[in-house]
């Protein structure tokens, strides 16, 4: 199969080197020269272009671009798509995507390959980045089964578990599960950084260890993309962002009444239900 990445970054760059080692011809398109050039020196693309042009060719197309850019991108990339195309996107958002996005091509699949790490770019691309990760289509009610299909094999090839909902539902969960964390962990990271006493600050960030590392990982990601999903998931995030403040109130009540018992129980209940989201 002849598959077309527009953007070459982390998701982009990873799908690419997954989807050449299965035999796919892929073809990257990137806005700048020097990210075409490496993304050919670093196997994730036969061939690469800054040109739409390009993509003449492909079966499948991948838009891999910030949500900032997606809509301009898809505008320019569709003029030039083989009527049978298929089109989908990575984007972190299904609501606003199938909204702005979904109508301007029949033959489009909403995705979303839930991996990633702190890096970004090109150089943060990496073999098996999906390996049972979640993969979350949200195809509409219009979107013919067969391209449907064609998505989520690629997607299993990937070797991920795949899921479908809808937009409304995605957005809600990952609000949950994904978002809340960003703003938790960055408000954590600017909690430590309040601390007046500078030897006191020094001395906690030398001794910050793996507690610290893995409540703080997400908060120190990319910050274009912790915007991104504040600004195309407000309303969901704004809800999840509420409940947790309330949680911190009741935590914060408790341990100033010193009512240990309570939290005992908190605590407990909290450590029984994480399980149930490490699936």
């Amino acid at each position: 199969m002849i598959i077309g990445i527009v953007g070459l970054g982390l998701i982009g760059g990873s799908l690419g080197l997954d989807l050449r080692s299965q035999g796919h011809r892929v073809l990257g398109v990137s806005r700048k020269p020097g990210t075409c050039e490496r993304a050919i020196a670093r196997g994730i693309a036969d061939d690469a272009s800054v040109s739409p042009s390009f993509l003449r060719q492909a079966e499948v197309v991948f838009v891999c671009t910030p949500l900032g850019v997606m809509e301009t991108a898809v505008d320019e990339i569709v003029p030039y798509l083989s009527a049978d195309a298929v089109l989908t996107d990575v984007g972190s958002l299904k609501g606003w995507v199938m909204q702005a996005i979904a109508p301007k091509w029949a033959n489009f699949v909403g995705g979303h390959p839930m991996a990633g790490t702190a890096e970004s770019g090109i150089e943060a691309a990496q073999r098996e980045l999906f390996i049972n990760c979640a993969y979350v289509l949200t195809p509409m009610a219009t979107t013919p089964p067969e391209v449907v299909q064609r998505v989520e094999d690629l997607a299993r090839s990937l070797q991920s578990h795949v899921y479908i909902c809808s937009p409304e539902e995605h957005d809600r969960a990952v609000a949950w599960i994904s978002h809340l964390p960003v703003m938790v962990s960055a408000s954590l990271i600017s909690a430590c950084l309040s601390e007046a006493d500078k030897p006191v600050l020094e001395l906690a960030k030398k001794l910050a260890s793996s507690g610290f590392r893995d409540t703080s990982r997400v908060g120190g990601g990319n910050p274009e993309l912790g915007v991104m999903m504040a600004k195309y998931n407000q309303e969901a995030l704004l809800r999840s962002l509420y409940a947790y403040r309330e949680q911190l109130d009741q935590a914060i009540a408790q341990i100033e009444q010193s009512d240990w018992a309570t939290l005992d129980h908190h605590l407990q209940a909290t450590q029984h239900h994480r399980p149930n989201f490490m699936q």
